[in-house]
């Protein structure tokens, strides 16, 4: 470290950087004691005064105490900022410029400390009495410029300049206290706020002599300085108990205005953040004692603030120190305000507290409000500073720190309920970092594969810490609390998360090997599979909410695993076996959330089925492993739909149902696919086939979004959508397959390929066609218009076959195109419709609906018209008139037919 004075003087360096940020957590250390020390007399003696008078009180009133304890109705919730008082003082204490409503007066506690009424309050005390603050700043002012003076004009050497502002500084903290203890500082008397005024001016000059004393001169070291600087810091503390806020105000303000404005230079300023860190600790110490709640927020806020303008104007140098003072700001907001070497914030998790609190209910107190606010400034401030840094030592730091800040509010504050949720948020900043900082770990995978190196461990080590963070939550959502569960799902979702985003971020398995790599993801899934058995022992078989987390986080894991070692076909199939060991897991011991796993998993091999590795790559991979991945997921999916069936979990079992018919016909249209490309010897891209095959893929995946409606849900809207876009891209096919596409047309010339009754006519639009009608019938519950619309489909695209298999039976493939038919085909026709008419009426007649038998009256009827308008100018001889006899007797008898089915309709109940 290099320091210059005003004369352009260097001193000698002191040490590496290492050497200095080991001194300096020394010196806090050390500094640290005596705080500590006063901290435990002054905790132990209150304990023993409420004690005492408790006893007292017991004592006195033993005679009154009723036999029976009367419980109040409704008690009166009393603020934490009113719920201890200051030690009393030898003068009477001076009011704060926010007072304190009457207990009689508070309702739910709320934010006082940033309440509109409570600053408007403090505006006007400071119109009324901004004197006293500008007589505050000028007396420490005088104090700081008469260093400065020095500097400028060389008076007198620097030892005497730095005692001369010492004294001053010490003749105004003693002015203070002796008008304080002469005349009293409270608003009563002539002299409010002297006392505060003068002690505070003192406060800021003696900060500011041992800051000047090692900026601009050198003349101490930083270790000397801090322990200066803690001093100055212990007596602002003790003053501070005695005196109003205004001295606290002033002090505060004064001390981290300071550095600032006494400037000076230094190679490595970090020091000046343990500067911060002492007078943070002691605005928190002074209204750890009297609760103005502001001191605490003007602290902290202030103490960020200075970090982070400080870190800002020294560059990269300063980063990793303040991550570390970032995360020791944190560790002090949540402990001494409460005053507990372990923290014991009482009270609904803040999370719960603040945006799921209904109308009336208390407020957390203030010390879990700060708490929380340090956790979020502190999380926050560490992710921008190590976002995307290209630093090794700056992205370890705020590893550490993160992972440390986790650790402390799970097992530091473990009896700390309210600050319990807190955890996610470091967590949260945590995985920010690892998924930002992708190129450090591609500089170490690049030395890796220098000859001679070692394996690189950074991908191990933070699997690591995911491990120990992830079993630490478990350990704490073992022990109970309102968090209990909360705990519990972070801790089955860090640890296999942190993996996720190291594999989609840094893909290690390139460099240490996916068989490596697989064995971090089965290590997560192992230490899950230990926390499912301790939740499970630790709730029994009534509650098994804590266990279905771990068990969901194993399958994820197991899933993970698999996805790093196997190929397409058999990664399908091991997500698709996970989904069945889910469903047998909740069968065999009730596990519901066992249905948020099978959901997922059939989004995740739907997805595999049809977009990646797709429905591209099942055309052209070898059979048997197109067969593993599309039949093996069939299989899977049945299997899981009989469990779920047996373990009654509706929801699961319409899921399961959906994926069955979908993941079918997918697999029906393939192997057609496949079947006529082998007969054929052609591919062909753009043909009727074709396209109705990928039309029957889209109908099945359209049906199953529409089947999965009946759950309802937040998704419901989604899969609408879903199904929208599927049926949409299924109706653009049909329309392709039906016109351009068509057989009979010359748009795209392509032939039907394989014999009559059996060729590529049936997968382009009866295998549509039956797709349809089938979910149209699957579809009960679906509106009847909708499915009614359905059928119409699917019988037309059904005559549309028809029609064009008498076509091509007649004329064959090459005979197909319009405009010429022949009179046999005209004949066949007829007879096609005739036969189609009298099937609708005889099924009208076994179901006794009136719907078909109406339809089948209308197809015969077509049947006729044919006949007279069309058939009958091509027939001639004894075959006209046989032709007319035949049809006049087969109408005869459907008119009798129908007479006869009309009046049993009347009798019996008849289905529409």
């Amino acid at each position: 470290m290099c320091i210059c004075d005003s004369g352009g003087h260097v001193t000698n360096p002191i040490g590496s950087v290492a050497v200095e940020a080991f001194l300096i957590l020394v010196v806090l250390l050390v500094a640290a004691i005596p705080i500590a020390v006063i901290y435990l007399l002054i905790s132990n003696a209150n304990l023993k005064g409420r004690v005492d008078a408790l006893e007292e009180h017991i004592a006195k009133n033993a005679a009154k105490l009723p036999a029976t304890p009367i419980v109040p109705k409704q008690s009166t919730p009393v603020r934490a900022e009113t719920a201890q008082k200051p030690p009393v003082a030898a003068t009477p204490k001076v009011p704060d410029p926010v007072p304190e409503p009457a207990i009689d007066d508070i309702g739910p506690p709320k934010a006082v400390a940033l309440h509109s009424k409570n600053v408007g309050l403090l505006i006007k005390w400071i119109m009324q009495n901004w004197f006293y603050a500008v007589s505050a700043v000028s007396l420490a002012l005088a104090g700081i410029f008469l260093v400065l003076y020095g500097v400028e004009q060389g008076l007198l050497p620097p030892g005497l300049r730095i005692m001369a502002a010492l004294v001053f500084g010490g003749v105004l903290v003693g002015a203070g206290e002796y008008v304080r203890r002469r005349y009293g500082d409270d608003e009563g008397s002539t002299t409010a706020y002297l006392p505060s005024t003068f002690s505070g001016a003192g406060i800021v000059t003696l900060f500011a002599t041992v800051l000047s004393a090692r900026l601009l001169y050198g003349f101490i070291g930083p270790e000397i300085a801090l322990v200066g600087m803690a001093l100055v810091g212990l007596l602002a503390l003790i003053l501070g108990w005695f005196y109003g806020p205004l001295l606290a105000a002033v002090g505060v303000i004064g001390a981290i205005v300071a550095p600032f404005v006494v400037g000076g230079s230094s190679d490595n300023p970090s020091w000046l953040l343990v500067y911060f860190t002492i007078v943070v600790v002691a605005g928190l110490g002074i209204d750890t004692i009297r609760r103005w709640a502001w001191v605490s927020i003007m602290a902290l806020s202030l103490g960020y603030g200075a970090g982070l303008l400080l870190m800002l104007g020294s560059g990269w140098q300063l980063q990793p120190y303040f991550v570390i003072y970032c995360a020791t700001l944190m560790f002090a907001a949540i402990a001494i305000p409460v005053r507990r070497l372990v923290p014991d914030h009482a009270g609904t998790p803040l999370s719960l507290a603040l945006f799921a609190h209904a109308k009336g209910d208390s407020w957390p107190e203030f010390p879990t409000r700060l708490a929380g606010g340090a956790v979020v400034a502190a999380s926050g401030l560490i992710s921008l500073t190590a976002f995307e840094t290209a630093r090794p030592d700056l992205f370890w730091v705020a590893v550490v720190m993160l992972t440390l800040m986790l650790l402390g509010i799970l097992v530091w504050a473990r009896n700390a309920t309210a600050i319990t949720d807190l955890a996610a948020i470091p967590a949260a900043a945590l995985i920010a970092i690892v998924a930002s900082c992708a190129g450090i770990w591609r500089t170490t995978a690049i030395a890796a594969q220098e000859p001679g190196a070692s394996l690189p461990l950074m991908a191990s080590v933070i699997v690591a810490i995911g491990l120990v963070i992830s079993a630490l939550a478990a350990w704490r959502s073992l022990r109970g609390g309102p968090a209990r569960d909360f705990v519990a799902l972070g801790a089955a979702v860090f640890a296999p998360t942190l993996a996720i985003v190291i594999e989609v971020c840094w893909n290690p398995a390139a460099t240490i090997g996916a068989y490596v790599w697989a064995l971090h993801a089965m290590a997560i899934g192992a230490l899950m599979a230990v926390m499912a058995e301790r939740f499970a022992r630790a709730d029994g078989p009534d509650n098994r909410l804590r266990a279905s987390f771990a068990v969901l986080s194993a399958l994820a894991c197991i899933a993970f695993g698999v996805v790093i070692l196997f190929t397409s076909a058999a990664l399908t199939i091991a997500i698709a076996v996970t989904i069945v060991a889910a469903a047998w897991l909740d069968r065999q011991f009730n596990l519901p959330l066992m249905g948020l796993y099978i959901l997922a998993g059939i989004t995740a091999v739907g997805y595999r089925l049809v977009i990646d590795p797709g429905i591209d790559w099942a055309i052209n991979a070898p059979l048997p492993e197109m067969l593993l991945s599309h039949a093996g997921a069939v299989i899977a999916f049945a299997a899981s739909w009989v469990l779920a069936r047996s373990a009654k979990r509706p929801r699961s079992e319409v899921l399961l149902e959906s994926a069955v018919f979908s993941s079918s016909g997918i697999l029906l249209s393939l192997l057609l696919y496949r079947i006529i490309e082998g007969l054929s010897g052609q591919t062909a891209t753009a043909s009727h086939w074709t396209v109705g095959i990928g039309a029957t893929i889209w109908i099945a995946l359209g049906m199953a979004q529409l089947r999965r409606l009946e759950i309802g849900g937040s998704l419901a809207a989604l899969r609408k959508i879903a199904a929208v876009i599927f049926l949409l891209m299924a109706a653009t096919q049909i329309v392709l397959s039906v016109t351009l596409l068509n057989p009979l047309l010359y748009a795209f010339r392509n032939a039907v390929v394989g014999p009559s009754l059996l060729n590529t006519l049936i997968p382009a639009y009866l295998l549509p066609a039956a797709t349809l009608l089938l979910g149209a019938r699957w579809l009960y519950n679906t509106h009847r218009t909708l499915r009614l619309g359905f059928v119409a489909v699917a019988l037309a695209l059904a005559s549309c076959w028809l029609g064009l298999t008498i076509r091509h039976f007649w004329r064959g493939a090459e005979g197909m195109l319009l405009p010429d038919i022949g009179q046999p085909e005209l004949y066949s026709y007829t007879v096609a419709i005739l036969v189609v008419g009298a099937v609708l009426f005889y099924q009208s007649l076994a179901r006794s609906s009136v719907m078909l038998r109406k339809a089948g009256l209308v197809v015969i009827g077509l049947a006729v018209a044919k006949v007279f308008m069309v058939d009958i100018g091509g027939l001639g001889g004894l075959i006209r008139v046989f032709s007319l006899l035949f049809l006049g007797l087969a109408l005869a008898g459907l008119a009798w037919l129908n007479r006869w089915a009309a009046e049993r309709a009347n009798e019996e109940p008849t289905d529409s």
